[in-house]
């Protein structure tokens, strides 16, 4: 068989298992991500480095091939007819070339189809400010994002930059103009490109990744001056999203960043995938934090510690803890108890949230009972 061939079986064999990953390692089977637990391909063969470095080279050009051995590290998008694109990372371990590859959708979901909180649909369409999703690796980030983009790009005439490394999702140009660039590629760095940006008329700018103080910097100062700014970050929760980026910078810029984000945030949105209980596959479970006034004097005056809070007693802001989130996932059969609380960030407080929705369901149904019972009116006795 054919190395072109074997590459092209295995991603053939990721779309048939509906695996979101792929996995390729010197002394394994080649093994893909379902559901979010891995699963070996048994019927292939356990792979020498020999097999793994021809795989890899099979997929990448000659001036790819040289920076991944100049780096040690390669992360780039490919594309398979009849398949779709993937995002590829090349690395060595134990001096032998190993793999990962995302597979990305063929289609764009909607909005709805991945359960996007309703103030998200209000707060793209805000004319500038700055958006956060953020979460841990492969928790759904860019498939949001896209999902955002390709909302605004439907209905909205605007020019939308984006900048991403590599580019996952490919965006037609529809009632919008969208300008793709890839780092690497088609720039140098986020840092350069953030730079160049501003002078390219955009309305709306995609930051793939807030990776250094540069483009932090950037993102905030382009949020601020009337432009929509879209960028993720890696944290698992709001407030620690807010502490990273103000972290970042020195002690003595501290203060007027916490300023600068006061002024401009919109909303964090912080995301995990769960598995599903009522069918096959996963959803993603989303914390909302959203700047009303409230919470941008808390970030002014440096008091991130009681966002949380403010966050659960402003549900009708829109916002919620991811704690209450999984709390209404598990009410609505989405989810297992089990798998409510290996993700929630506090267990004692998810605890008390279902506690109290169980007390509150047994008052009702009480309630409703008691109505049943009552005489209507004409039987009232006299």
């Amino acid at each position: 068989m054919a190395i072109k061939e074997t590459i092209l079986e295995l991603l053939v064999r990721l779309h048939e298992e509906n695996g979101s990953d792929l996995h390729v390692s010197v002394g394994a089977k080649p093994s893909c991500r379902v559901f979010g637990e891995i699963k070996q391909f048994e019927d292939f063969p356990v792979l020498t480095s020999e097999d793994t470095r021809t795989l890899a080279y099979s997929m990448i050009r000659e001036e790819q091939r040289k920076k991944f051995e100049n780096e040690k590290e390669l992360d780039f998008g490919y594309e398979q007819e009849g398949l779709g694109r993937f995002r590829c990372n090349f690395f060595f371990q134990r001096e032998s070339v190993a793999f990962a590859i995302r597979a990305l959708p063929l289609r764009i979901p909607t909005m709805e189809e991945i359960l996007l909180p309703e103030i998200i649909k209000k707060k793209i369409f805000e004319p500038r400010g700055l958006v956060l999703v953020t979460g841990p690796t492969g928790s759904g980030k860019t498939t949001s994002l896209a999902a955002m983009l390709n909302h605004i790009n439907d209905v909205t005439h605007k020019h939308i930059v984006t900048l991403e490394d590599p580019i996952e999702f490919s965006h037609k140009h529809k009632s919008s103009i969208v300008n793709q660039r890839e780092i690497g590629v088609d720039s140098f760095s986020f840092a350069e490109s953030m730079k160049r940006v501003l002078r390219q008329d955009p309305d709306i700018i995609l930051v793939g990744e807030m990776r250094d103080l540069e483009t932090i910097a950037a993102a905030i100062t382009a949020a601020e001056t009337g432009h929509l700014v879209f960028a993720t970050i890696h944290t698992i929760n709001a407030p620690m999203s807010i502490d990273r980026i103000i972290d970042v910078f020195p002690a003595e810029q501290q203060e007027m960043v916490r300023a600068q984000l006061a002024n401009c945030i919109q909303v964090i949105m912080s995301q995990t995938l769960l598995k599903r209980s009522d069918r096959p596959g996963r959803l993603a479970a989303f914390e909302m934090m959203v700047g009303i006034p409230a919470v941008r004097n808390l970030i002014r005056e440096g008091k991130i510690y009681q966002i949380p809070s403010t966050m659960m007693t402003h549900k009708k802001e829109g916002m919620q803890t991811m704690d209450q989130c999984l709390r209404d996932y598990y009410f609505a059969n989405l989810i297992t108890l089990e798998t409510a609380m290996s993700r929630c960030h506090n267990a004692k407080e998810l605890r008390n949230l279902i506690a109290a929705k169980e007390a509150e369901l047994s008052e009702a149904s009480g309630e409703e009972a008691d109505s049943d019972n009552e005489p209507t009116a004409e039987f009232i006795p006299q």
